[in-house]
């Protein structure tokens, strides 16, 4: 299950307000916007965790011969 954010029960208690309904209402582009940032934000961060390379022997590598293909 995902894990919801803390502001999601703040989020909700503005909406049900008419008050909150009306400023939602009125920014609501703005705040579309901003989910999608904070969501692209998230994502960059958990792809840019680098992955766990197994302890053991390193893989052997190809020399470079100083010589291009033509």
């Amino acid at each position: 299950m995902a894990r919801l954010h803390k502001l999601v029960p703040i989020l909700g208690g503005l909406l049900l307000s008419k008050g909150g309904r009306r400023l939602a209402g009125r920014h609501a582009g703005k705040l579309a916007l901003a989910t999608l940032a904070y969501e692209v934000w998230r994502n960059h961060r958990e792809g840019s965790k680098a992955p766990v390379r197994p302890v053991g022997r390193p893989t052997a590598r190809t020399r470079w011969s100083g010589r291009t293909a033509r």
